[in-house]
C-alpha cells in the first residue's frame, strides 16, 4: 500500500454567491473568529477559525456551492510527480498562493481538491495582524 504524502488538511476553500451574507454568516451566527481578509486581483477572500485548523476560507471568485480541501505536502514537485505515477492528473498547472505553490486535482467523482507546499505559512494572517495594528494607531 503506497505511504501517504499529505502530512495535514490545511484549508476548507468555500465558494460564496453573496460574499457579504456569507462573511455575517461566519462571523457572527457561527461565531467563528476572522484571521484574515484581503481583496486582491478582483478577488475577495476571508479565512475563519471554527474550531482551530483547518480554516475555512470563503471565496467569491468560487462559485457556490463548492468546496475544496487544501492539503499540505512537504515538497510539491516531489508529491506531484509520486502521485502521477500512481496515476493521478493535475487539474492544470503549478501556481502560487501567498502561502506557497499549488496544484489542483479532481477526484474520479468531480470533487475538487490542492496540494500546497507551505514555503511562507500564514502569511496573510501576519499582514492581516499587522494591518489591523496599524489602522488601530493611525485611525
Amino acid at each position: 500500500m503506497p505511504s501517504t504524502l499529505f502530512k495535514r488538511l490545511v484549508y476548507i476553500y468555500t465558494g460564496t454567491n453573496n460574499y457579504s451574507a456569507d462573511y455575517h454568516f461566519y462571523k457572527n451566527i457561527l461565531g467563528a473568529k476572522l484571521i484574515w481578509e484581503f481583496e486582491n486581483f478582483g478577488a475577495k477572500v476571508a479565512a475563519f477559525d471554527l474550531c482551530g485548523e483547518p480554516y475555512l476560507l470563503i471565496a467569491d471568485h468560487v462559485h457556490a456551492p463548492g468546496k475544496r480541501l487544501i492539503y499540505e505536502v512537504e515538497n510539491i514537485n516531489a508529491a506531484a510527480e509520486e502521485l502521477k505515477s500512481r496515476g493521478w492528473k493535475p487539474d492544470g498547472k503549478k501556481f502560487e498562493v501567498p502561502d506557497g505553490p499549488c496544484i489542483n486535482f479532481n477526484d474520479e467523482s468531480g470533487n475538487e481538491y490542492a496540494i500546497i507546499q507551505m514555503t511562507r505559512p500564514h502569511v496573510l494572517e501576519k499582514e492581516y495582524k499587522e494591518a489591523d495594528s496599524d489602522q488601530k494607531k493611525n485611525p
